[in-house]
């Protein structure tokens, strides 16, 4: 049993370490849940075992930022907790990605007060978004399925997914400011 012959039976498989590390990082992707309202039943619901997130390598729910890779903003931000959400952010290794899911996380929802940020954006990176309130644990399927689909093509453009799960490829352009957890005191 020589190699040629093992070659010749078995067949090779070449590639080159970047695309292994990426595979490895789409299909193994560490979510640190950020749950703040409504939508953590949804993203609950989501790593069950009736939509059963492990088909896609990311059950390993983890509550410390220093060992996950993808943050789940869901629910409503305030601008107190936007210095934590920051932080936890900041605390994540490179590299790292954000799914902002319902519309509080996204764009304030309905609270359109002085105490509710409008958009995680404000502050922080944000990679997909899915719209809904809340979404439907196939739509969060379906943004983890488009984060993957980014780190194969390491393609970090913000991607918008409707309620329904389908993505919107026309996005508005950013109206927003990234600003540092300082700049957003807010004075009433």
């Amino acid at each position: 049993m020589g190699l040629l012959s093992t070659l010749e039976r078995d067949g090779f498989l070449t590639t080159t370490v970047e695309a292994l590390v990426k595979w490895a990082q789409r299909n193994a992707l560490w979510p640190m849940p950020l749950g703040i309202s409504c939508c953590a039943i949804e993203m609950m619901a989501f790593a069950g075992p009736r939509f059963d997130v492990a088909r896609f390598g990311a059950e390993v729910f983890r509550f410390s930022p220093r060992q996950s890779d993808l943050l789940i903003v869901a629910g409503t931000v305030t601008y107190k907790m936007a210095w934590v959400v920051r932080k936890i952010y900041d605390q994540m290794p490179e590299p790292k990605w954000v799914i902002s899911m319902g519309v509080c996380a996204s764009t304030g929802g309905m609270f359109r007060s002085y105490s509710v940020v409008q958009g995680i954006d404000l502050f922080m990176p944000v990679d997909v978004y899915v719209s809904g309130c809340p979404p439907r644990p196939e739509a969060l399927i379906k943004a983890l399925m488009t984060i993957q689909e980014k780190i194969k093509r390491s393609d970090y453009r913000p991607v918008l997914i409707d309620a329904a799960g389908r993505s919107v490829e026309e996005l508005p352009q950013p109206r927003r400011l990234y600003l540092e957890p300082k700049e957003l005191v807010h004075s009433a």
